[in-house]
């Protein structure tokens, strides 16, 4: 039988399946980086940006609730740039089927347009050869289909396979590289499992998690006789229940009212009948009880703050007030310790292969009582998350700073005085700093390309890559000479986790022999992909 209409529960499945269809792929979709270095991320950035919409899906809903609901899931949930586009194309779905019970294909395509111009909206230069393309390459092929939304699909997934193919052509990064957009990829993917969940006999997948790449939590921090000093932070999303409240006409504030008087640090607001919940409490399960007379959750986060306390990435719960504050992005116990030390109120563990979540980035602005925040992305993957975080944001003024690089952002620590919170003054002097910095990294090739082989060491500088070599010390040697390290004054060398120590010595001894009028700093930054990043001032 033929789908002719569709509702909130068949609209929910079509996203669990893309999902899961995204999941199953997305080692190969993650493979189809550009740069030749093992930072290829994709695959997964979208799969739990999606995945955050299929979990916040709300149950037996009308359509349009249903579609709300994944797109603020996903809002939250959006990683990397591909991801943040991707939430961006189902908000504007959202947008266009809100309010209805169901959807007819008419109405549906119409939908489908909506998320086409909102997610080419969301980027403020777009960009052809992209998932923007082939997502608006797709729904315009498709838009003359007049039949079933089998039918409809049909088309949008053979004109997204062709799109996706065209994208080398469009974008001459992609041609040089030998592949396709790694998002146009991702995006395939899920338009083929959605049209799969269309037959209600389909045996469909669930998907998983994706492994996480951050350090596990040191146990050491909270031992058999350490005191509970700052409690647990607890987050929750609470969805209220008719069947315990009058969820049209229930006052938040009996909650909020509760929190501060059980807890800290409280933040809770609503969303329809969602509430999100953020509290510092030494009893989170007297909390959730309490909570649960209202309604049922959706989410629950638990931290000991104990034990953040002890790790360099997290701030002390409580925080005074400042007129500015500084949010940056590192990945590394060591390079985490230098951003704060050098002003970072808040260092949020990430960058390649682990870009944080839109919110990841808002809850370190609930953290922080200032009234403006400066955030330092360090990656071109996440600038785009941080801005979305940024538009969230209602407690504070939050200035996105687009450092592309550790070594930007190390500049902009250094140079800066975010004190005086004057935006203009800032983000001139920002753009000054970020005009002149030199700064390069090493890492291994993953693939073989004009410029090196597989398994080359290779020194490069953003998108271009200078020089490479088999031994990693040479490559380091040949970058710094590229990048005139002989006529600065102080060349410091971050060091990756890769690396061990006696060469990192032996790779500092040879550029201070190489370069006897410079000095040259070494830091241990413990950071992944990236052997050696360094930043010549």
């Amino acid at each position: 039988m033929k789908t002719m209409t569709i509702d909130g529960g068949k609209y929910v499945r079509m996203i669990g399946a893309g999902a899961a269809r995204l999941y199953d792929n997305r080692k190969a979709v993650n493979d189809l980086n550009v740069f030749p270095i093992p930072d290829g991320d994709t695959g997964d950035n979208m799969y739990m940006t999606i995945s955050a919409g299929r979990d916040s899906a709300s149950a037996g809903a009308s359509l349009g609730e249903c579609a709300n609901s994944v797109s603020k899931g996903m809002l939250l949930g959006a990683r990397g740039n591909s991801g943040v586009i991707l939430s961006r194309i189902f908000a504007g779905i959202a947008k266009g089927l809100d309010g209805r019970e169901t959807a007819s294909l008419s109405e549906f395509k119409s939908a489908m347009q909506c998320g086409v111009e909102e997610s080419y909206n969301a980027v403020s230069n777009p960009v052809e050869g992209t998932i923007l393309t082939v997502f608006k390459d797709s729904v315009n092929a498709a838009a003359s289909c007049s039949g079933s939304f089998e039918e409809y699909f049909d088309a949008l997934c053979t004109e997204s396979e062709k799109s996706l193919e065209r994208t080398p052509s469009l974008l001459d990064v992609l041609a040089r590289a030998g592949v396709v957009d790694s998002g146009g990829a991702g995006l395939v993917h899920i338009l083929s499992g959605m049209s799969c969940a269309l037959d209600p006999d389909a045996d469909l997948a669930n998907g998983g998690p994706v492994e996480s790449k951050q350090t596990s939590v040191d146990l050491s921090a909270f031992g058999e006789d350490t005191e509970l000093e700052f409690g647990y932070c607890t987050e929750f999303l609470l969805r209220l229940q008719n069947s315990k409240v009058d969820t049209e006409n229930f006052d938040e504030k009996v909650i909020v009212e509760y929190l501060n008087s059980v807890g800290e640090s409280v933040v809770a607001f609503r969303d329809g009948t969602i509430v999100k919940v953020h509290v510092h409490t030494k009893t989170p399960g007297a909390i959730l009880s309490h909570c649960q007379r209202w309604g049922e959750f959706l989410t629950i986060k638990i931290e000991n703050m104990t034990l953040q306390h002890h790790e360099a990435h997290k701030a002390a719960p409580k925080r005074p007030h400042k007129k500015a504050a500084v949010v940056a992005v590192a990945s590394g116990d060591g390079l985490e310790q230098l951003f704060s030390d050098m002003g970072a109120d808040i260092v949020i563990r990430g960058g390649q292969t682990m870009n944080p979540s839109a919110s990841d980035f808002v809850s370190a602005f609930e953290e922080l009582n200032a009234d403006t925040i400066y955030v330092l992305p360090n990656n071109s993957n996440i600038i785009l998350t941080a801005r979305q975080a940024a538009g969230i944001c209602a407690d504070a003024h939050v200035c996105v700073l687009p450092s592309k690089s550790i070594g930007e952002g190390y500049s902009l620590l250094g140079s800066i005085d975010f004190a005086s919170g004057d935006d203009a003054q800032i983000e001139a002097e920002a753009a000054e700093v970020l005009g002149s910095v030199v700064s390069g990294m090493v890492s291994r090739a993953i693939r073989t390309t004009e410029a090196a082989a597989e398994g080359d060491f290779i020194g490069f500088v953003k998108d271009d890559i200078l020089c490479a070599s088999p031994e990693r010390v040479e490559a380091l040697c040949g970058l710094c000479g590229k990048l005139g390290a002989g006529s600065c004054d102080v060349l410091l060398l971050i060091v990756g986790s890769d690396v061990p120590s006696q060469e990192a010595q032996t790779a500092a001894s040879k550029l201070q022999g190489l370069y006897p009028g410079t000095e040259v700093a070494v830091y241990q930054g413990g950071q992944p992909v990236f052997d050696y990043i360094i930043v010549i001032q």
